[in-house]
């Protein structure tokens, strides 16, 4: 048994005020200044104790750090205990050598299929890619090695050949996410539907291409809008 916790749980603790949970886990982006910065924060977090059972995923960039925590077993994909005291310790490390995090610099990125029949499509794409199923997930396929994008394939009830069938799902902190779709509107988009807000709201662009801007475990106001 794994000591699961909500996003909102997560939000709502002390000390993870760097991170932000997203579709793929807890966020966090450290702004180093430089690759030689970042590699002294990588080591660092290379340095903390635990991390034989539970090792965060880390991505060194020429000005910053990335780090994702969340935890994968056969039964659990989500938050737990563990990331919200392996968070409060990276940013602790962090600010031992003073490197700032940024929470409105994160997102993850998922590219969403709808399909009639799963079990035909999801193999094809599945070889395409490289990618494996993600543990107790059928429709969700992912990079082994953690570079891509997750897929994710949702189940039809009927044919729908009047609207595409694939788009983007954009997942940003729950505090930038109207901000994200103001831009997304001044830059010539619309908004097809935001029933579902503040989990998600659906845009299109000028020909009709559709995206999804999503958040999890919001603990902020929503402002009301009607669908454009």
């Amino acid at each position: 048994m794994v000591d699961r916790i909500t996003a909102e749980q997560f939000h709502a603790a002390e000390g993870v005020e760097d991170w932000r949970v997203l579709g793929e886990g807890a966020c966090a982006w450290f702004r180093t200044g430089s690759f030689a910065a970042g590699v002294r924060l990588v080591r660092a977090i290379g340095e903390l104790p635990g991390l034989d059972d539970h090792q965060p995923d880390v991505d060194l960039r020429p000005d910053g750090v990335a780090v994702r925590l969340v935890t994968l077993t056969a039964e659990h994909y989500g938050l737990t205990g563990r990331d919200l005291a392996l968070a409060r310790q990276i940013s602790a490390a962090a600010r031992e050598l003073g490197v700032p995090a940024d929470p409105s610099a994160v997102q993850s990125v998922q590219v969403s299929i709808d399909a009639l029949h799963l079990p035909e499509v999801t193999p094809f794409w599945r070889a395409l890619l490289g990618y494996e199923y993600r543990a107790a997930s059928p429709e969700d396929l992912v990079d082994p090695h953690g570079r891509g994008p997750a897929f994710w394939f949702q189940q039809l009830d009927a044919p729908r050949p009047q609207r595409n069938r694939t788009h983007v799902d954009v997942w940003v902190p729950y505090d930038r996410a109207e901000a994200r779709i103001a831009a997304a509107l001044a830059a010539g988009g619309r908004l097809v539907d935001d029933t579902h807000a503040p989990s998600w709201w659906v845009l299109a662009d000028p020909e009709g291409n559709e995206a999804c801007v999503g958040t999890v475990g919001w603990i902020g106001p929503v402002s009301s809008r009607e669908p454009a």
